[in-house]
């Protein structure tokens, strides 16, 4: 071969190293790893589902802000992003109260809001949907929820959870165990000494949930107020949070807690064996986490693949078997579903349903407060 030609040939060997050079180069694999499949319309939905999906994911976000812990959304969040890869998910844990005041401030003053709203604070979260600071969604799931778990398609229910009274198995005797409220108003009466400073409830002033549970009691029975002032009798301690009332039974600084999500109380009673809860056998009230889609969401198809995901039975399979929440759905196999918990509980079993009964008693600012100070005044609480 002449030199022109072979000068030809080393020219034409480097281009086709340098096209296979850049076709195995890492730089095209990291591309390739970068763009997961889109996610697929689920079954049983029509196919036009297909375009919600490719609106979500090119908003691609999803910001979410709930007052179920972290640890215990986890699960759904991963689940949900196995689905929808393409969508990032910002998580915000929040108390009650800031999660609501928060929403309020950013519906005024901002020119989005979250996209979803997850609160166990019934009478708030639905409060402001009736306001009309939600978005409506007709979602595909809605259908399997139970009525009193659904409000115009605006506020959708999401677990069945009783409310508990816990206590410490190793520091009470099981002859002591309250099995009624009336049980427990006794029991801190004629034992006031064994349980002064020994029994934890909510703090209702700071606790948009605790004031829901005292005023769903109050509805509930003529001995409520008996209740409260046997709680201030023995000097209860008032927090704010359920778990921070397993916290204190678990290390013995109490020995009952009264008012206790019991969907917390089933997990964290798995994990250590001195926690036990019972359901009152009188009455149990059973609340629900709401949810609604924010009035000025930013992604709005990714909050509503949100909504879908979370009612679907997956997602509600999700929520019990990995989560450790009571499925609001009847159709959730080997868990503690709805229908499961309602056999349990029978007729003692009130759900608090969703609707305007929820806010009405209570809409009045003079009323709350009166509320509020007549609470104050039994439980001795000092502002």
């Amino acid at each position: 071969m002449d030199a022109p030609m072979q000068t030809i040939a080393r020219l034409c060997l480097l281009l086709v190293l340098g096209v296979c050079g850049t076709l195995s180069s890492p730089g095209l694999a990291q591309e390739v790893i970068r763009f997961p499949a889109k996610g697929r319309v689920p079954a049983g939905y029509p196919p036009q589902y297909a375009a919600l999906i490719a609106a979500a994911e090119q908003e691609g976000k999803l910001v979410v802000h709930s007052t179920t812990d972290l640890a215990i959304a986890a699960p759904l969040v991963e689940d949900f992003q196995a689905l929808y890869p393409r969508i990032e998910v910002s998580y915000h844990d929040m108390n009650t109260s800031d999660l609501h005041s928060g929403y309020l401030d950013d519906v005024l003053t901002s020119p989005t809001t979250a996209d979803i709203l997850w609160s166990s604070a019934m009478d708030l979260q639905f409060r402001v949907a009736n306001a009309g600071q939600a978005q409506a969604y007709d979602s595909p799931e809605a259908a399997a929820l139970p009525a009193w778990a659904l409000w115009k398609n605006l506020a959708f229910g999401t677990t069945f959870e009783p409310i508990a009274i816990v206590y410490n198995k190793k520091l009470l005797a099981e002859n002591e165990v309250p099995q009624t409220h009336a049980d427990l108003t006794r029991l801190l009466t004629d034992r006031r000494e064994r349980f002064a400073g020994k029994v934890a409830t909510y703090n209702i002033e700071r606790s948009a949930l605790g004031f829901l549970l005292a005023t769903q009691d109050d509805m509930a029975s003529k001995e409520y107020w008996s209740l409260a002032k046997a709680l201030g009798g023995v000097g209860a301690q008032v927090v704010t949070t359920t778990e921070a009332m397993l916290t204190r039974i678990a290390k013995g600084g109490d020995l009952i807690g009264y008012n206790a999500l019991g969907s917390y109380a089933h997990i964290a009673a798995k994990k250590d064996p001195t926690l036990g809860y019972v359901f009152p056998r009188d009455y149990t009230l059973v609340v629900t986490r709401i949810m609604f889609i924010g009035k000025k969401a930013a992604n709005p198809n990714a909050a509503r693949l949100w909504v879908d995901y979370l009612l679907s039975k997956r997602g509600q399979t999700v929520l019990a078997r990995q989560s450790g929440l009571f499925a609001v759905r009847a159709d959730v196999d080997g868990v503690d579903p709805a229908s499961t918990l309602a056999k349990v509980l029978g007729s003692n079993a009130k759900p608090i349903p969703l609707g305007p009964e929820l806010v009405a008693a209570f809409s009045e600012p003079a009323r709350r407060l009166a509320f509020l100070k007549q609470w104050q005044q039994a439980v001795a609480v000092k502002n």
